[in-house]
């Protein structure tokens, strides 16, 4: 029965003296209207009344023609019982909602007048509902967004679809390698999510859906053809009310929307239908989202694998270490670069190089990329450090980049008992050797950029390592760290050199993350450039030095090229 409102109470009056005062109007007013003695005994009706109620007359009961809340109602106004309060007294008259206002009079009578109140009902449910379905589509786009993760989204859209839109749902995906991955979920049990092999010729419309062809209506579909495998578990109860919604995508289909009522609650109506096709359009945009960010993801990773520094090992008796920390942190590559190409035996050369890419950032990187695999291309030239500078400079005037490069070869062996390195700078920083005593060594190697200029020169340096002797490639990066106690001065090179003078007779590894590690604090929380290190270094365990004729490690042998 309905919620019953007590009505406002009106001025004193008797009914007739009421219905004498209202006069013409009274019979003529809009809204029904019944004049009832304290008895409960109708004394007039007015037109609209006799229209509600044409069984009603004259001196009628009010229980017998009327509704039994309308009823109760006169009486506790007519009794005064305690509760009954101000306000519209509501029921339902002829499959309609009224409100009763009651004016009482001083005899006991009450003129009852009653407001249709259906319409506005109706209209109040339809926008509480437009406005529930609305915040449906706003939290569906929140959600479903969050997440660019296709598994999860598909967790996702299955959940809210079993929790707003049906008592269970099943999002089956396009298909690969001839099998589906299908997604349950019931309302108020968990989601599950398997891949099989399915037909989903044998569902009307399913296969449609997946084609990205339009919704096939609900009422096309026999919820007795439901297979079992398209019901998730705990849906004990055969199906009465299918609805199968396509999922669009961008250009393809992002997959169909299951939705599925037991017989036992009440159908799809035609406004649930098309709210479904709403609900399935947000979620087939969410996830064609992520599988493109997905597929994008996976090339991303597979061209960064060209892009990003080798991992650097001990070959053939040699140490080799290096480390690389980008100008901006979120980036994982930059115009600084290293590379190593192991020799193929111990008696071939290991050829490394450590170089720096006018500019920053993705632009850069693919530049270094370029100049990597063109050194690794010329690497049977390895032997002749100049001609491999005068192949690459001559690659990089003729492509479109217009970004130059600084770079310096090594050439690296051990041999007899000794590690020997040539070095070839090409408009980059010289190298810096530290010896077992702790006196620090720059090679005087030089040359010009590449990449700018139609013709290279060079000046190739060997030089000998000793056991526990180090020799230690960088770019301006470190030396050009700007910080400090006052955040404005250079790390410089003389820092460097006294950071190389402490790190005698240790391994490489630990050598460049001793210098990473003062460049990191000297620059504090200050924005950089980016920072490369590569160290080469003779074991401990290594042949003893072979001093010159003064006493003195003399291993550093110049030739021009």
């Amino acid at each position: 029965m309905p919620l019953l409102v007590c009505a406002f109470r009106g001025s004193p009056a008797s009914p007739r003296d009421v219905a004498a005062r209202v006069g013409a109007a009274w019979g003529e007013a809009p809204c029904p209207v019944l004049v009832v003695d304290r008895h409960g005994a109708l004394v007039r009706l007015n037109r609209a009344a006799r229209s509600l109620l044409p069984q009603a007359a004259d001196g009628d009961r009010l229980d017998g023609v009327a509704p039994s809340w309308l009823s109760d109602a006169h009486r506790h106004v007519v009794e005064g019982t305690p509760g009954a309060t101000p306000g519209p007294l509501t029921g339902v008259i002829d499959e309609r909602v009224f409100e009763a206002h009651p004016s009482p009079s001083t005899d006991g009578g009450v003129v009852w007048w009653l407001v249709d109140d259906t319409d506005r009902r109706r209209a109040e449910r339809a926008l509480h509902s437009a406005q529930e379905r609305a915040g449906v589509l706003a939290e569906a786009s929140s959600r479903l967004l969050s997440t660019l993760n296709v598994p999860r989204c598909m967790e996702e859209v299955a959940a809210m679809a079993a929790e707003h839109l049906a008592e269970a749902a099943v999002l089956v995906a396009p298909p690969h390698r001839r099998r589906h991955t299908l997604t349950y979920a019931r309302r108020g049990g968990p989601v599950s999510q398997v891949t099989r092999m399915i037909d989903p010729f044998g569902v009307h419309g399913l296969s449609e859906a997946l084609q990205g062809f339009p919704p096939v209506p609900a009422r096309w579909i026999d919820p007795h053809d439901i297979p079992d495998w398209l019901l998730p578990d705990g849906f004990t109860e055969p199906p009465g009310s299918v609805i199968i919604a396509p999922l669009p995508g961008h250009g393809v289909s992002a997959g169909a929307l299951v939705l599925l009522r037991a017989g036992t609650e009440r159908s799809f109506s035609d406004g649930e239908e098309a709210f479904a096709r709403l609900f399935a359009a947000r979620a087939g945009a969410a996830l064609s989202a992520a599988r493109l960010y997905t597929e994008q993801a996976a090339i991303t990773a597979t061209l960064m694998r060209e892009l990003l520094p080798p991992t650097l090992e001990r070959v053939h008796g040699v140490e080799y270490a290096a480390g690389y920390r980008p100008a901006k942190d979120h980036e994982r590559v930059g115009g600084d670069f290293y590379d190593f190409h192991p020799g193929a035996g111990p008696d071939q050369e290991t050829v490394v190089v450590l170089g720096d890419v006018a500019g920053k950032g993705l632009d850069a990187a693919v530049l270094t990329g370029k100049i990597r695999n063109t050194l690794h291309a010329l690497l049977p030239l390895a032997a002749d450090h100049q001609r491999v500078l005068t192949l690459l400079n001559g690659a990089l005037l003729t492509s479109h980049h217009a970004r130059f490069a600084t770079l310096v070869l090594a050439s690296v062996s051990r041999r007899d008992g000794r590690v020997r390195a040539r070095l070839t700078s090409a408009g980059h920083l010289p190298p810096l050797i530290v010896r077992a005593n702790g006196e620090v060594e720059q090679v005087p190697t030089r040359g010009t950029l590449v990449g700018a200029l139609p013709a290279v020169s060079a000046h190739t340096v060997e030089t000998t390592l000793a056991p526990g002797e180090t020799c230690l490639l960088y770019t301006d990066g470190i030396t050009e760290a700007r910080g400090g106690p006052l955040g404005d001065e250079f790390f410089g090179e003389a820092r460097l050199r006294r950071a190389l003078a402490e790190c005698a007779g240790m391994p490489a590894e630990a050598v460049v993350e001793r210098v990473q590690m003062l460049a990191a604090q000297w620059l504090g929380g200050g924005r950089h450039d980016d920072m490369a290190v590569l160290a080469i270094s003779a074991p401990r365990n290594g042949p003893p030095s072979v001093a010159d004729g003064e006493g003195r490690p003399s291993r550093i042998r110049r030739s021009s090229r």
